[in-house]
């Protein structure tokens, strides 16, 4: 259960980090809302998935999911530039994010 608790927290990170986007710097209250909204439930998915899953592991994944999803958000719906380069670190991020997981005994 920890681990869907940190799949879902890694996904919330995704949605605060698009909504900061949107907020214009907190100009526009509606994605300043989802933003608060996001990171409140991020963290506390977290939090309980830390009650079981050792630290290390947990924060790696929740910042590595929340990375590369903003990554893809970036490109896919902000038309963002996918780069050789900036593809090739979003993979190393995943393969260091399923190393960490097979290294992990939960």
């Amino acid at each position: 259960m920890a681990w869907i608790y940190l799949v879902g927290a890694g996904f919330l990170e995704i949605v605060w980090a698009y909504a900061m986007k949107q907020s214009e710097g907190f100009t526009q209250i509606g994605p300043t809302l989802v933003m608060a909204a996001g990171m409140v439930g991020s963290f506390w998915l977290l939090a309980v998935a830390m009650r079981t899953l050792p630290l290390g592991t947990a924060y790696t994944i929740w910042t590595g999911i929340g990375a590369v999803g903003a990554f893809v958000v970036g490109i896919a719906v902000l038309g963002e530039q996918a780069s050789p380069m900036r593809i090739l670190a979003a993979a190393l991020i995943v393969c260091g994010l399923v190393t960490m997981k097979l290294s992990t005994s939960q």
